[in-house]
């Protein structure tokens, strides 16, 4: 049996993906913060809720020695917990701005896979760090793509951050599969149910990523059409 962890499981593509990935057979932990609404959303896909705070080291510390006590393995773990913070101008961005989304969206990244590294290198296991198109360099660089007119400061250098941790973890781990995904412009809570996309789709390509076998790849970036440049 797999097992797997998602961070930010409760709702909108964390949700999404642990539902599919029960209903493929994965015993599947939903991390959430909020107890009451974590516990709804294990119970409504038939997984098992855990209490997770990814700017907590105590929290994640504890959702580790949970999860080896109970499990005893871990072979997927999904980092899809993530902040857009305010989008504000670039002239009122200030350091406390990048602080704030940095702390879940980095740090918490860092967090998660220093906890749960030991129990996935145990089980020759994959991470699935959820990124952004936003956290392209290439792509907001090119006039031809929409989200080069977008002045996104905070949320898309977290995304290229999570990016550069994708490919050193990847080449500092070569017996695990750690890969970044963009789930594209998903009509979820996060962007105010603004998306392009359905969240069955967007959790297409978290989901597709998750469940590649001992040998998929490792250290690349893609979204449900394929791969994307860094």
């Amino acid at each position: 049996m797999t097992t797997t962890l998602i961070t930010g499981a409760n709702k909108g593509l964390g949700f999404e993906t642990a539902r599919q990935l029960v209903a493929a057979g994965h015993t599947v932990y939903l991390g959430c913060r909020d107890a009451g609404r974590g516990r709804a959303a294990a119970e409504s896909v038939g997984g098992h809720f855990i209490e997770l705070d990814v700017t907590s080291d105590a929290s994640v510390t504890a959702a580790a020695e949970r999860i080896r006590a109970e499990a005893g393995r871990l072979d997927v773990l999904v980092n899809n917990a993530g902040i857009s913070g305010a989008f504000a101008s670039p002239a009122d961005v200030t350091a406390g701005s990048l602080q704030e989304v940095y702390d879940v969206n980095v740090f918490g990244t860092v967090r998660m896979i220093h906890a749960f590294l030991p129990l996935l290198r145990e089980s020759s296991g994959a991470i699935v760090n959820v990124s952004s198109g936003m956290g392209s360099i290439t792509i907001t660089s090119d006039p031809a793509r929409g989200e080069s007119a977008l002045h996104s400061v905070v949320y898309s250098s977290s995304k290229s951050a999570v990016n550069m941790l994708t490919t050193q973890y990847a080449k500092a781990f070569p017996e695990l599969r750690i890969n970044a995904v963009d789930p594209g412009y998903t009509n979820t809570e996060f962007n105010g149910n603004r998306g392009t996309q359905t969240v069955e789709e967007g959790a297409e390509v978290i989901v597709a990523t998750a469940m590649a076998g001992a040998d998929g790849p490792s250290g690349t970036y893609k979204d449900r059409s394929g791969t994307l440049p860094w």
